[in-house]
């Protein structure tokens, strides 16, 4: 399981700063461009991101009061980019270094609706790596929206590939 969740891990911040470095070569009037999605735009779906892998941290770390980065942002859209960027690489060296106990660890956590979990971490890390997959994704759509047609790929197998 170590294996795999560093793998994940480490896709997730490849992933993550491949297409970070599409969006940040559009002008910046798209940045903030509304259309039609989950979140309205680039901005918006990265701070959602944003905001997820920094709530999950604090909830791993027992932060008893947690705080979304998204209900106070006024960063940026390149600050934002850095942000999520660096909370990837935060979790992809805590993966590297966590041991089989830590990862298997139930903890308790609640989430923004008050209600009361327990799970093991590596579910979470799972959950995170996944939730990402599915805003890139969407991303991806709004890139094709924009009528950009120069997106790269960001397909695990891609990433896999290029370990070799």
């Amino acid at each position: 399981m170590k294996e795999v969740l560093t793998e994940l891990a480490a896709y997730n911040s490849w992933a993550n700063e491949t297409l970070s470095k599409r969006l940040l070569n559009l002008p910046e009037e798209e940045w903030q461009k509304h259309y039609l999605s989950s979140f309205p735009g680039f901005y918006a779906t990265l701070l959602h991101m944003m905001s997820a892998e920094s709530i999950w941290w604090q909830r791993l770390k027992l932060k008893e009061n947690v705080v979304s980065p998204a209900a106070h942002y006024g960063k940026s859209f390149p600050e934002l980019v850095n942000e999520l960027l660096q909370l990837d690489k935060t979790w992809k060296e805590w993966v590297e270094k966590a041991t089989p106990n830590a990862l298997n660890h139930v903890f308790y956590y609640r989430n923004s609706k008050r209600e009361e979990f327990r799970q093991p971490v590596y579910q979470v890390l799972v959950h995170l790596f996944n939730h990402n997959t599915y805003h890139r994704g969407q991303l991806v759509t709004i890139l094709r929206e924009a009528g950009v047609n120069d997106i790269p790929q960001t397909d695990f197998i891609v990433w896999s590939r290029r370990k070799r």
